[in-house]
């Protein structure tokens, strides 16, 4: 169907387009318009599906090809900076979801096990030519880097100095991923690590970049570790974890970390505190997550630890997944023969909705440095 196929079809005497173009014009956004932010509609079914379905509905019809932008990062930074969400008609199928999941704890056992196998299971091939050499699937540090793999490096430096690594401590890794920050504390630090993940194809890939190394990397849910640690790191994993299991979470890391230790929490936060489930991320990319507030960390954690430092580095996760796209792109010929072309336009649609909302400081990345009774003379923290 044309990109005309609303004056070939009269469409803007129907109340759906009406409502669109009215929201959209909040955010300064035109229905094929001629700026790279604007959308070209593809299918005058578009309005409605959008205006019933809300998140679910806007993804889903640009995976099926009913919208194009050119730049769906500026799109999105200019709707979530409009606060269209908010102003969405919210669709009863999205309202019970969200009922759903204060019910429901998403994040069981049982349940905590379906990420790993729906989005880090996807294949190796695909992060591979995504990511970086260190296979850094969460926020790079840019203060001082032009590219991405100097961004990951100085991020795992920096989480290293936070944490005061000395030769001979016992870290634990939870939600290790690929093994990358395993690797590198334990060649650049000389300590022994443990990384646990439920992840199939990331302890494989962990287990073999992390080879000669003493690193173990186990297959198992963080709430079965019964051991002890000089220091507890996690990256990228609390959004798994879930409300419900957020006391658990942090009893388990006082179980696991000495009188004397140090723990760095590295998490994607949200500004609101409420379940943050949206219904397309939920579905398509990470199923069961929740985004964290910062009440949600400070309840969870308080009367167990003293919070030593709280850095807010989430402007760069901005320039992360507008780089990891740029890498996607370009290995995409690589992966065609894998993938479909549905699966391209849902991942890149991820990444640049993400980095839209990074951009517009609609939800943050924080690094939280925790010790159980308080670091005696202070902590001097790395920046």
């Amino acid at each position: 169907m044309s990109s005309s196929c609303i004056e070939d079809l009269s469409i803007q005497d129907n109340h759906w387009y009406r409502i669109a173009h009215e929201m959209l014009s909040m955010a300064g956004i035109e229905i094929n318009g001629s700026r790279p932010f604007d959308i070209q509609i593809n299918n005058p079914n578009f309005f409605k599906r959008v205006l019933q379905d809300g998140s679910l509905g806007l993804g889903e019809s640009y995976m099926d090809g009913w919208w194009e932008c050119e730049r769906l990062d500026i799109f999105f930074q200019r709707v979530v900076a409009a606060g269209l969400e908010n102003k969405l008609p919210h669709h009863l199928k999205d309202i019970l979801r969200i009922a759903a999941a204060r019910l429901t704890n998403l994040q069981s056992q049982k349940r905590a096990w379906i990420v790993g196998k729906e989005h880090y299971d996807l294949g190796n091939d695909l992060f591979t030519q995504m990511l970086d050499p260190y296979m850094q699937y969460s926020c790079g540090y840019w203060q001082q880097a032009t590219t991405l793999e100097e961004a990951q490096a100085a991020k795992l430096r920096l989480i290293c100095e936070k944490l005061h690594l000395q030769p001979g401590m016992r870290v634990l890794d939870i939600g290790c991923g690929w093994g990358g920050l395993s690797a590198y504390a334990a060649r650049h630090y000389g300590v022994s690590m443990v990384g646990v993940t439920i992840s199939a194809e990331q302890q494989k890939m962990a287990q073999e970049r992390c080879a000669g190394l003493d690193v173990e990397i186990l297959l198992q849910d963080y709430r079965d570790l019964h051991q002890q640690f000089d220091r507890i790191v996690s990256v990228g994993m609390f959004e798994h974890v879930g409300p419900k299991n957020y006391q658990t979470y942090f009893e388990v890391v006082e179980r696991n970390l000495k009188p004397d230790g140090i723990f760095l929490l590295h998490t994607i936060g949200s500004n609101q505190t409420d379940m943050n489930v949206d219904p397309w991320i939920n579905k398509y990319i990470f199923p069961n997550g929740c985004l964290p507030s910062v009440k949600h960390i400070a309840q969870a954690s308080e009367g167990r630890f003293v919070m030593e430092d709280w850095h807010n580095i989430g402007a760069d996760y901005d320039r992360t997944l507008m780089a990891w796209y740029e890498r996607f792109k370009r290995g995409w010929p690589q992966l065609a023969s894998r993938y479909s072309e549905r699966f391209e336009r849902m991942f890149s649609y991820y990444l640049n909705a993400c980095a839209g909302a990074f951009r517009a400081r609609d939800i943050q990345l924080w690094q939280v440095v925790f010790s159980p009774k308080g670091v005696e003379g202070g902590l001097r923290v790395a920046r």
